[in-house]
């Protein structure tokens, strides 16, 4: 086995290139956002390049503009309905679908809290699947599962005027591919050591979903997500949590993992 060099010390953070990059790159554009642009200016990219369900379902739905204000103004209090109406119009008044922004608004976060806990799970969970799979398949992995995120928040909110933005689509895809793994039992590599988590066999699926440590893993995710979105405790949440695109990207990630997935599923062998 080799051995360490004496005084040779384990860097604090050992994130993949892709990961920290990624981490990186989500928190410079959200300081130039807060540090150089004004808030209007902030305000119009937010627009323009986050998800807005009612743009979609005007663009590719067959829903009215006007639809749209109605379903907005019911239950509205009257001083209100005209700022509804007037930003409903704004907002739709071009009729673009703009689906660029299924992928764009991963980029954006509407707070430095947002971003810094995405960070945090996207390091947790990226790391396992950029060592197993790659930069290419973790960026895979990650578009695919922030754009079912997107399509199921529009799905359950068609006529939604506010933007959402975030990548905790993509991070809760990357979260579930992982779950295929990091879950398995340990098993001894041909290195004579144990494997880590990110080079276990790929459990089967009817496994997983007997897995006592993921069944209580999974139970708090839905459980953080639910608490945040419905219950929103006093200090910790800044606007309503998109829990749709939570759910959608992590069912995305759970399922096309086994199709980029480099390793082969436990009890399979490799052909020759």
């Amino acid at each position: 086995m080799p051995l360490r060099q004496p005084g040779a010390r384990e860097p604090i953070f050992n994130l993949p290139s892709v990961v920290t990059f990624s981490i990186l790159a989500l928190v410079a554009i959200h300081a130039v956002r807060m540090l150089f642009l004004s808030e209007e200016t902030d305000f119009q990219l937010v627009i323009d390049w986050a998800v807005i369900p009612a743009r979609w379902a005007v663009a590719y739905g067959g829903a009215d503009s006007q639809e749209v204000v109605r379903a907005l103004q019911e239950g509205a209090a009257e001083d209100v309905l005209e700022p509804i109406a007037a930003f409903a119009q704004y907002i739709l008044g071009d009729g673009e679908g703009r689906p660029w922004t299924a992928l764009t608004y991963m980029l954006l976060h509407g707070s430095w809290a947002h971003v810094i806990i995405n960070s945090i799970w996207l390091a947790a969970f990226g790391t396992p699947i950029a060592r197993r799979c790659g930069a290419g398949r973790f960026f895979l992995l990650s578009v695919l599962s922030g754009v079912g995120g997107a399509i199921l928040y529009v799905a359950v909110n068609p006529l939604q005027v506010m933007p959402m933005i975030g990548a905790s689509g993509a991070v809760s895809g990357l979260m579930a591919a992982a779950a295929w793994f990091m879950f398995a039992p340990s098993s001894w590599h041909w290195e004579g050591r144990l494997t880590e988590p990110h080079e276990r066999p790929r459990q089967p699926f009817a496994d997983i979903i007997r897995n006592q440590p993921f069944l209580v893993f999974l139970g708090v995710w839905f459980a953080t997500n639910y608490i945040f979105a419905v219950v929103q405790p006093v200090g910790m949440a800044e606007g309503n949590i998109a829990w749709e695109a939570h759910v959608g990207g992590f069912l995305v990630g759970l399922a096309i993992f086994p199709w980029l997935d480099p390793i082969p599923a436990r009890g399979r062998r490799i052909s020759a």
